[in-house]
């Protein structure tokens, strides 16, 4: 198609006089399709100049090498079936392709964006840790293709991160050989078959993995996914979390566990010594309403959305000192929230042998509750 030629030579120049910094697509025609953009740069192979395309999908991304002369066929089939604009820039100008519903091509020259050349390094696409298995189809978030579906796109994405955290972790943490996990709250058990998964079947980790959950309907919903898996280790049980009396827990999780539920699952990994406490809090209301209608002296405290924030901030932090009081290296950082919640923020603590001042701690604990007039934090009843 020669309304292609002014891309075709424009790259093609911009290669030989060695002034190409990048390309990209963009403005998909089906966003069903999800793929949203692709991203094109030049880059050396065993010492051969090959265009590396890569494939942003919603879900991962893919790369593909081309030569050249494969990479301007692949452009024009990508601008006819997929995308509607394209910008490709170079230490000369850029130039921005257009493509109406009806295929008419339409260029515009723009003065250049970039000053410098990028790296031509080649790139591995970030590793996906969730790998492809029937359960991610049972739980419905890929289909009988293995891919994923556009609505749990999101919901894709959080597994792999907590996979990743979870990889970090178990490298610092000293486990048994055989490793009790029991992740508490677990809900629809979407990170708790993840979990599963990549222990057992892709690390080889001896494990067994106990999900509690209050709700019966869930807890016979995940067993049958477990039981239709294979996952022969996983098992969930019905009960809340203060009556789960297995003291063998070398990882305890609570993700979302709600307001002092948490408290009670961070009690349970304690009472057991678990080698790593993973929680990931959210609806802090225990401390809120001990300190209703009591004055404040901060301004911060004026503002009812700047009250929640930083009550959410002193629960945590006193979670935080107090597993710091039993011994426990803690970390607070930014996770992914899931779809009921916009909480971020992942406590994890690990066992430690150093030698605490548990009188200092708990000295920073009393001045954290004198500073907000609290009288008491739920999980200090529990100890």
């Amino acid at each position: 198609m020669n309304e292609f030629q002014q891309l075709r030579d424009t790259l093609s120049q911009s290669i030989l006089n060695a002034n190409f910094v990048k390309m990209t697509l963009s403005k998909p025609i089906k966003k069903s399709d999800g793929l949203p953009n692709v991203y094109i740069r030049l880059v050396k192979i065993k010492g051969a100049e090959v265009l590396q395309f890569t494939y942003h999908y919603t879900t991962n991304d893919k790369v593909k090498n081309y030569t050249i002369t494969e990479a301007l066929s692949e452009l024009e089939i990508l601008l006819l079936d997929n995308f509607r604009a394209a910008t490709l820039f170079t230490l000369k100008n850029d130039l921005l392709v257009f493509i109406s519903k009806k295929k008419k091509v339409s260029y515009k020259l723009n003065a250049p964006s970039f000053k410098n050349k990028l790296p031509d390094t080649h790139d591995k696409p970030k590793e996906r840790l969730a790998e492809a298995g029937k359960y991610l189809q049972y739980l419905g978030i890929t289909d009988k293709e293995e891919k994923v579906i556009h609505k749990m796109a999101d919901k894709y994405r959080q597994i792999n991160k907590y996979l990743e955290i979870i990889e970090g972790l178990l490298k610092s943490a000293k486990l048994p050989k055989h490793i009790n996990i029991v992740d508490m709250g677990s809900g629809k058990g979407y990170l708790t078959f993840a979990l599963y998964d990549y222990l057992v079947n892709q690390k080889k980790f001896n494990a067994t993995v106990t999900g509690i959950e209050l709700r019966n309907e869930l807890v016979n919903y995940c067993n049958d996914v477990a039981r239709k898996s294979e996952f022969k280790n996983l098992s969930f049980v019905a009960q809340p979390i203060q009556e789960y009396d297995n003291n063998k827990i070398d990882i305890l999780i609570a993700l979302h566990a709600c307001d002092t539920a948490t408290d009670d699952a961070i009690y349970k990994g304690l009472s057991a010594k678990a080698e790593l406490i993973i929680c990931a809090p959210c609806c802090h209301k225990q401390i809120r309403q001990q300190v209703k209608g009591k004055e404040q002296e901060s301004p911060l405290l004026k503002y009812g959305i700047f009250k929640e924030r930083q009550f959410e901030m002193v629960t945590d932090t006193i979670r935080a000192l107090i597993l710091e009081k039993n011994n426990y290296n803690t970390k607070v950082f930014e996770f992914i929230s899931n779809e009921h919640t916009r909480k971020n923020v992942m406590l994890v603590g690990s066992k430690s042998s150093k030698k605490i001042d548990s009188s200092k701690i708990e000295s920073k604990i009393s001045s954290l509750k004198n500073t907000y007039a609290i009288e008491k934090h739920y999980l200090e009843t529990l100890l």
